[in-house]
């Protein structure tokens, strides 16, 4: 959730992580560190799981791969980072077109944003 990095509540593409939501489970006084991965590294991830791995999990799971890269960039070599993957690639057949489709509206307003500021 944006919500656990400071940001706020919005809207994004990996299901599982409600947009502000915190589970009454979860106890942030033993989080050292939430790290922030955008829709589209977790997509992206996602598939190379899939083409290179041949691991067929969901987006969740290619945040979490994508989080612990940056862990493990952080801590070099010769250190362990473990990672869960939680989820299944079987529920998301469907979202490529429709992560496609909604990043390219993305893009769109962009820039729009863009082009309006410069005149």
């Amino acid at each position: 959730s944006p919500v656990l990095s400071g940001g706020e509540p919005g809207s994004h593409l990996i299901q599982g992580i409600g947009a502000g939501f915190i589970p009454n489970v979860l106890n942030t006084e033993i989080i050292d560190q939430v790290i922030t991965v955008t829709d589209e590294e977790a997509y992206l991830m996602m598939k190379r799981l899939a083409r290179e791995e041949a691991l067929l999990v969901g987006i969740y799971s290619g945040a979490n791969v994508c989080g612990a890269q940056k862990v493990a960039q952080d801590l070099g070599t010769g250190k362990k980072v473990v990672v869960i993957l939680p989820d299944t690639g079987e529920r998301y057949y469907s979202l490529e077109k429709n992560f496609r489709r909604e990043k390219n509206a993305d893009r769109q307003k962009s820039n729009q944003t863009k082009e309006a500021k410069w005149r």
